[in-house]
């Protein structure tokens, strides 16, 4: 049984742990509750270590004290979301803890593992139980009593991880958010794994393949909703550190403005980890302690509507496809001068709706709806290439309304939203557009009142089980919704299209327009058609490709 470590095992740990980590990044992702059901513990404590193991094979360290500190500093800057944060204090402590050491013992490494939890739990302002800080603590108390019986570093890795597994199963109870979900927690499942495959390197065994998690041991999400997300913005940031300057002031008042607040710091620098809704004022704030490097700024919100919906959460790692957008929207004038009295911006997805929009007289596209909402600023750019003196903006989204309104202000140009909710909403309003009413906000009035007479109907998926207005939802049932409530479900779609001609019927409809998605073919929506076509017999039916993602079909009934 491996007594002591050196640097070169330390290193070899670290690489084998961080092997394991990224075989096993679904079955952690799988688990994730954490702060919406996006599924990144795994991947982010994946992303972090492998900074770490990077760093290490660039690096011959000397001493297990090197090794330790190449790994915690890489740790630091490679962090990645609140898992991320946490397991760099981990490693931080266990780093502060072998400084200057040339190798060590079960004992030395059972009081760094202690060190790291408690580093852990200092930076945590809210600490909760059942979370990797949970399983790390009573993994790491195991490890100093295992340390008593048997000083050998193999014997204290091997303890630590038998009470660490018995923790993790505890915390389901331990923790409401994980069993109302009923899983257990990813990040402690994810530290066990750092663990196990650091035991592995020890004793020279290979890392096991990954094997797929039982159905039952992923988490239920139709359990959490978007009410949970206390505070919009997931902010991470990394200050360089001024001498002699001590950051604890900067820790009460980000505490005072978010919650999960953790701060992982060394020598030079600090990492911070908070959710925010007003991410520009803690950046400010941090610059009164050092000079800001790098910032990370994503949307909680948007990404669980993006995840709920079936798709990929955006996030800053698409940053490159934005930056191509942002060098095409240079090309073209900031400020648009006025040629016209009246403009229009509408805001859609799909080519086909945009096209739709453009033949009715909009000047300007923003990409968003249902699964990406776009930002004030988003829209403000928009506002200001409309060669317009009056801006009205067709937000077609009740999500997008506020963020729309934001705009006025911010620009010469008068702006004006018309509060349309969804995009059948927006295209009658256009088409009630009178270019040659003198008074603005009469136009407005006349746009609104005439977007409210439309019924708006669409087809999805569910992207997971739930229960809902007092419907059973299975993953993959086809859902109707009618002006944004739930109106039916099935496993096939054509009875729910049926259903929703019939009450296009009930409602006296004359003006049935039917938007189909990229993911329908020409061939179901002419089946679509004739579906309404059959119940409305004296309505005049329209069918369009719209291409908007998600919906199979976005309906207008007037």
């Amino acid at each position: 049984m491996r007594e002591y470590i050196d640097a070169a095992a330390f290193k070899e740990m670290i690489l084998c742990a961080e092997a394991a980590l990224h075989a096993n990044i679904q079955a952690i992702n799988d688990l994730n509750v954490f702060p919406v059901p996006d599924g990144d513990t795994g991947t982010n404590m994946s992303l972090t270590i492998q900074t770490a193991a990077a760093e290490l094979k660039k690096n011959q360290p000397a001493t297990v004290s090197d090794a330790a500190s190449i790994t915690a500093s890489a740790l630091l800057r490679g962090a990645r979301g609140n898992s991320g944060v946490i397991l760099s204090l981990l490693f931080r402590g266990i780093s502060k803890h072998l400084k200057g050491m040339d190798e060590a013992d079960g004992v030395l490494l059972a009081a760094a593992m202690k060190e790291g939890v408690a580093t852990a739990y200092s930076a945590v302002m809210k600490p909760a139980e059942g979370t990797v800080l949970t399983v790390s603590r009573l993994a790491a108390d195991r490890a100093v009593q295992a340390a008593e019986e048997c000083n050998s570093v193999e014997y204290v890795l091997q303890e630590a991880i038998h009470k660490g597994l018995e923790t993790l199963e505890e915390t389901i109870e331990m923790n409401p958010v994980l069993k109302k979900a009923g899983v257990v927690d990813a990040g402690g499942k994810g530290y066990l794994v750092i663990l196990d495959g650091m035991l592995r390197a020890l004793r020279g065994e290979a890392i096991p393949e990954v094997t797929e998690e039982k159905a039952e041991s992923k988490a239920d999400f139709s359990s959490m909703s978007q009410e949970e997300i206390t505070f919009t913005f997931d902010t991470v940031f990394i200050v360089r550190k001024w001498e002699n300057t001590s950051i604890e002031p900067l820790r009460a008042y980000l505490s005072s403005i978010g919650d999960c607040l953790v701060i992982g710091e060394d020598d030079e620098a600090f990492k911070v980890h908070v959710h925010t809704d007003i991410p520009g004022c803690a950046l400010t704030e941090a610059q009164k302690y050092g000079t800001l490097e790098l910032a990370k700024i994503e949307n909680m919100r948007t990404q669980y509507e993006a995840v709920a919906a079936g798709k990929k959460a955006q996030s800053t790692d698409d940053l490159d496809a934005v930056e191509e957008e942002l060098e095409r929207m240079e090309s073209e004038p900031a400020v648009a001068p006025a040629e016209k009295r009246y403009g229009f911006l509408a805001v859609c997805a799909g080519e086909g709706l945009a096209t739709a929009f453009r033949d009715l007289g909009v000047d300007r596209i923003v990409s968003g709806g249902q699964t990406m909402n776009p930002s004030t600023e988003a829209i403000l750019q928009e506002v200001n290439r409309t060669p317009s003196e009056v801006v009205f903006i067709l937000p077609n989204n009740k999500n997008i309304i506020m963020a729309a309104q934001q705009c006025a202000g911010l620009t010469e140009k008068q702006v004006i939203v018309v509060p349309t909710a969804t995009v059948p909403q927006g295209i009658t309003a256009m088409m009630n557009a009178d270019l040659e009413q003198e008074d603005p906000q009469a136009l407005a009035d006349a746009m609104t009142e005439a977007a409210s007479a439309v019924t708006t109907a669409q087809v999805t998926y569910a992207a997971r089980n739930s229960e809902f207005d007092g419907f059973a939802i299975s993953e993959g049932d086809y859902l109707a919704l009618e002006n944004g409530k739930l109106f039916g479900t099935d496993r096939s779609i054509d009875p729910l299209l049926s259903k929703l001609a019939e009450d296009a019927k009930s409602r006296g409809a004359e003006f049935v327009t039917i938007f189909f998605g990229e993911d329908v073919t020409e061939a179901d929506a002419a089946k679509t058609e004739s579906i309404f076509a059959a119940a409305c017999p004296d309505a005049e039916i329209s069918v369009l490709s719209g291409g908007q993602p998600v919906y199979y079909y976005v309906i207008s009934i007037e």
